[in-house]
């Protein structure tokens, strides 16, 4: 009878402990991901704003030596990421392809210029640093105008300054609710025990004594929960790591490197931290209150 007894408590105590640990796992492994982008947050501002432009039209009759200079001088440009030039048959020919008809004809002209699309690096993807820069790519002689659009570029800059806040708000929320996930998994699983606590403390046990064991497994079970994100980690990282190489920096060991401690010492720290206060609370239960 005792050993079927002793089965039944050892099991519970293997499943609450299993329980806690992958209550733990899933959320060190949401916030894993979660310091992942904010890590990146400024690299997610930067590939989008990257992707906004203007673009240069080209006056008729240009020399194509004056034209090949102007391009090496506007690739060496701090604010030019890349450019590319579009010819004026290239332009008129994607021009007809979204019309659907041959508008040169009907017109009796070509009205399409040559231009070069610039793509901005990210430090100068606003109005102030365009501003600046269409009047000095105007005084140039070949340029006929320079275009870009205000509304959209204005858009871009609060939608990412809104991103950005949104995403580290939504990360502090995240977080305080996965404390409060895992302190009450922790608090339910040393409930479990509040007989043997206050059997150890009825024959003499020192709190420290009894705390000890609660303790050590408090951080073995941080250590495997955090075992446990790492790896759903790193699968995570490598199934998204065709699609987003190019937004989320997820090569750089040293950021890898850098979350994987975080989840460690985060795992270690919230298991042993709440398995010392829910420890601490039933050391001090009196015994009607063993039983609510």
């Amino acid at each position: 009878m005792n050993k079927r007894k002793n089965k039944t408590l050892n099991r519970k105590i293997v499943s609450s402990s299993i329980s806690v640990i992958i209550s733990l796992s899933l959320v060190l492994f949401v916030v894993g991901l979660l310091s992942l982008i904010l890590i990146n947050t400024q690299r997610l501002s930067n590939y989008v704003k990257e992707n906004v432009g203007f673009s240069i039209m080209i006056k008729e009759k240009v020399k194509e030596i004056e034209l090949i200079e102007f391009k090496k001088i506007l690739a060496a440009e701090k604010f030019t990421k890349n450019t590319r030039f579009i010819s004026k048959n290239e332009a008129t020919y994607e021009l007809e392809q979204e019309l659907g008809e041959d508008f040169v004809s009907f017109l009796g002209f070509n009205p399409i210029l040559a231009s070069i699309d610039v793509k901005l690096n990210s430090a100068y993807a606003n109005n102030d640093s365009l501003q600046k820069i269409s009047t000095q790519l105007e005084r140039n002689n070949i340029v006929h105008e320079v275009f870009y659009q205000k509304d959209l570029i204005d858009k871009l800059n609060s939608n990412v300054r809104k991103m950005s806040f949104f995403l580290i708000i939504f990360s502090l929320i995240l977080f305080f609710i996965a404390f409060a996930l895992i302190n009450n998994t922790i608090r339910l699983s040393v409930y479990s025990k509040r007989f043997i606590i206050r059997t150890m403390r009825l024959v003499g046990a020192k709190n420290s004594f009894i705390q000890k064991p609660f303790l050590i497994t408090g951080i073995y079970q941080g250590l495997y929960s955090a075992i446990f994100a790492i790896f759903m980690l790193i699968g995570s990282i490598q199934l998204i790591q065709s699609e987003t190489a190019s937004i989320l920096n997820i090569n750089d060991l040293h950021i890898i490197g850098f979350i994987f401690i975080v989840l460690f010492c985060s795992g270690i720290t919230i298991s042993s931290a709440s398995t010392f206060f829910a420890v601490r609370k039933f050391i001090h239960l009196n015994e009607g209150e063993l039983y609510n």
